[in-house]
């Protein structure tokens, strides 16, 4: 009779306990999800901002050059990584499309956005790079565009500027206006294009 007493606690202790086993995972569960809303809301605003890289193709025109279309095109590649309103960048292209070497250049273009609203904005780059077997080798440029984001992933620009070219003996400035088109490399429902997207439509 004692035996059977026994095994009859034994058997209500555990069976209590098996009622008690899908507590603990529902209390991990809750506590996880608490973890993830207080990171989330504890994001900084930098870090909501889109990051991507992206691929510009420029076509600039020199208006004061003297010469035919061959002398006054000049078309760049621009490659690099956008933080936010600011984009870095590694650009190549030519002078113009006559000259050969003497007329090739790279280029590093920092550019920042200083206006915004909805698909407009409005950016300025300040350029450093040299024009290789160049006698005027030191390329310096400032330029500002108008930007309209046809989507977020791509965009089309209307830009001017300024480019001076410097010698040991010489040196000499040139104005430009162009078209850039640009594709920016955001995954398919990815963060960053749910950021972009985001900044297009928003008033602020």
């Amino acid at each position: 009779m004692k035996q059977i007493f026994t095994l009859a606690i034994f058997l209500t202790g555990l069976t209590a306990f098996a009622q008690r086993q899908p507590a603990a995972p529902l209390v991990a569960k809750a506590l996880l999800s608490k973890r993830d809303t207080t990171i989330e809301s504890d994001t900084s605003k930098e870090n909501q901002e889109p990051r991507y890289y992206y691929l510009s193709v420029n076509t600039n025109i020199f208006v004061n050059t003297k010469g035919g279309f061959a002398k006054r095109f000049a078309p760049a590649i621009e490659f690099g990584r956008t933080y936010g309103i600011f984009d870095i960048g590694l650009a190549t292209g030519y002078a113009k499309t006559t000259g050969g070497d003497t007329t090739h250049y790279l280029e590093f273009r920092p550019t920042i956005n200083v206006f915004s609203k909805g698909r407009f904005a409005e950016a300025l780059c300040l350029g450093g790079g040299y024009v290789f077997r160049a006698k005027q080798g030191l390329m310096t440029e400032i330029c500002n565009s108008i930007n309209f984001n046809v989507s977020e992933n791509i965009a089309l620009a209307v830009t001017q500027g300024y480019v001076f070219y410097d010698g040991t003996n010489d040196n000499r400035g040139t104005q430009y206006m162009g078209l850039a088109f640009t594709y920016n490399f955001l995954k398919p429902h990815s963060v960053n294009k749910q950021r972009k997207k985001k900044a297009l439509v928003s008033d602020n």
